[in-house]
């Protein structure tokens, strides 16, 4: 899938250099806004994804994922991992760890949603290795 393939809602974004040490590939941010609730506009080249990470909180807190264009995954350590397309809608609860991305064939967009709460922070992890990731291709394949 070429990115003229997808039809992207907002903007692309200019290159997501200031979070690159944290993704695999190249990824593009559009802050949509940071005032109250954090909301960005995250795009994907194929097989691009971020490391996993927890979204950690005292008090309400995670991610809500809304998936606009392309496909992905998402997944949560210990768990199979979601397949995401256009219309899919993931919510990450505190203190989960876990990571999104394109597929290895597609482009993939999905609005990042920073939940609420009370000493909400990231956590920055180790990266998904390739062959963690490698296995997802084949279930493209089954």
């Amino acid at each position: 899938m070429s990115e003229m393939d997808i039809d992207p809602i907002f903007p692309r974004g200019d290159k997501n250099d200031a979070y690159a040490a944290n993704f695999i590939g190249q990824s593009y941010l559009n802050m949509l806004t940071t005032e109250g609730v954090v909301i960005g506009n995250v795009t994907f080249e194929p097989a691009c994804r971020n490391n996993w990470h927890i979204h950690h909180a005292s008090s309400g807190g995670g991610q809500i994922l809304l998936c606009t264009a392309g496909s992905g995954w998402h997944q949560i350590e210990g768990q199979e991992p979601d397949d995401m397309v256009p219309g899919t809608v993931i919510q990450v609860p505190a203190g989960v760890k876990h990571w999104h991305g394109a597929k290895a064939d597609s482009w993939f967009t999905h609005i990042a949603i920073e939940v609420p709460g009370i000493d909400a922070h990231n956590e920055w992890l180790e990266p998904v290795t390739d062959e963690v990731y490698n296995k997802l291709s084949t279930k493209d394949n089954a």
